[in-house]
């Protein structure tokens, strides 16, 4: 599992110009079968279990490689929404940096049933191929969302979506490539020669997210949907082995329910499982597609963020208080508390699985002696509450 995570885990700063120039025949004919020599590895990284997050990274990277596309999305479909697993754009790379690429999408949930071009491609399982995302058709079946140009001010013009169908036929995602460029850097439709490769790449990507889905079935807690111990510690020991190859940053974070034992006596135990369910939607909803959620007994909680500095973990965790304070729980109100340990930062000595839990432990263990409803991490001791 190590060995094959890091072939296929690229660094983040790398670009989909880095590699082929599609500006002659030979060029195009190299360019189709370096595509087909990735999407070979792939199948295999597949098949042998590999990280779901890298692989998503990966399926992105090589399909903007092959389409010389600047920018490259892939959602997940999450119930009635879809949420950005990875989001990749070079010129927003230079401009915001690669955490501020990632804050720009962090924790936002697009309806699938809206008419956007995303939400059509993932409704319908249909590829959609816009020359111009400013200039569709007054009879198209979609609009395009200009609120995300706006926001980061960029300019989105040739668009390519496909849907990520698994073996089943369920449309899992959608991956959509933005603003394909030709030779001298200018920007043009994608090809239709394109588009059967494209789709290959993203069946590799939803046979991955269905992969994943059976191994959750069996490391999964059945009450909340969440991952169980078990498995979140095998994910945890993965990224701490990924971290010493890559030094790629990653954080912890305990949850616990306040007063969970009262709720549970006053209300009963069929309130209690109903506040823990909800509480996993709660963060769900509130988690890209490949944070590592679990229930890691009773009342307690834990999200690996990958690829997420501290600070961003420090949001990260402060959102979640504030929308479990905020939720309407049909027997009243709910908090929860947190604790947070990063990597590097957090790392005293020899960087392990227990060490690092234990971090995160003993700051829970503060925001409770302190009050309850709060996040606590190390160094500064600031408190959120």
């Amino acid at each position: 599992m190590d060995e094959l995570d890091e072939k296929i885990d690229l660094a983040p700063m790398t670009t989909a110009s880095d590699v082929i120039d599609p500006s002659s025949l030979v060029e195009r004919t190299r360019r189709r079968a370096y595509a087909l020599e990735q999407l070979a590895a792939l199948s295999v990284a597949v098949m042998q279990g590999a990280d779901l997050g890298a692989l998503m990274r990966r399926v992105t990277l090589e399909a903007r490689r092959f389409t010389n596309a600047e920018a490259g999305t892939l959602f997940l479909r999450q119930g009635p929404h879809l949420v950005f697993a990875v989001a990749q754009n070079d010129e927003l790379m230079r401009v915001l940096g690669d955490q501020g690429l990632k804050d720009l999408f962090q924790g936002a949930l697009l309806p699938v049933d809206e008419p956007s071009l995303a939400g059509y491609t993932a409704r319908t399982g249909q590829v959609v191929t816009v020359a111009d995302a400013y200039d569709l058709p007054s009879d198209a079946p979609y609009r395009f969302n200009a609120s995300w140009d706006s926001r980061s001010g960029y300019r989105t013009r040739s668009v390519l979506l496909v849907p990520l169908t698994e073996p089943g036929g369920n449309n899992v995602g959608v991956l959509e490539l933005i603003n394909a460029r030709d030779e001298s850097g200018r920007v043009v439709p994608f090809d239709p020669d394109d588009e059967l490769l494209v789709r290959a790449l993203g069946a590799q990507a939803a046979a991955a997210v269905e992969n994943a889905r059976l191994r959750k079935l069996s490391f999964g807690d059945p009450l909340t949907g969440a991952y169980n111990r078990r498995y979140f510690l095998a994910r945890l020991e993965e990224e701490i082995n990924r971290h010493r190859r890559s030094r790629q940053p990653f954080a912890l974070v305990l949850f616990d329910i306040d007063n969970f034992k009262l709720i549970n006596d006053r209300y009963g135990h069929v309130t209690g499982d109903s506040v823990l369910a909800s509480v996993s939607h709660l963060l769900r909803g509130q988690s890209r597609g490949f944070t590592v959620l679990a229930r890691l007994g009773g009342d307690e909680f834990g999200a690996l963020l990958v690829d997420t500095s501290k600070d961003s973990a420090l949001e990260y965790a402060e959102r979640i208080r504030c929308v479990v304070e905020a939720y309407p729980f049909a027997h009243g109100r709910v908090t929860m508390s947190g604790g947070v340990a990063g990597v590097p930062e957090d790392n005293v000595g020899d960087l392990t699985s227990d060490r690092l839990i234990d971090a995160a432990d003993q700051v829970l263990y503060e925001a409770k002696r302190r009050g309850r409803n709060m996040i606590r991490w190390h160094e500064g001791h600031r408190t959120h509450s």
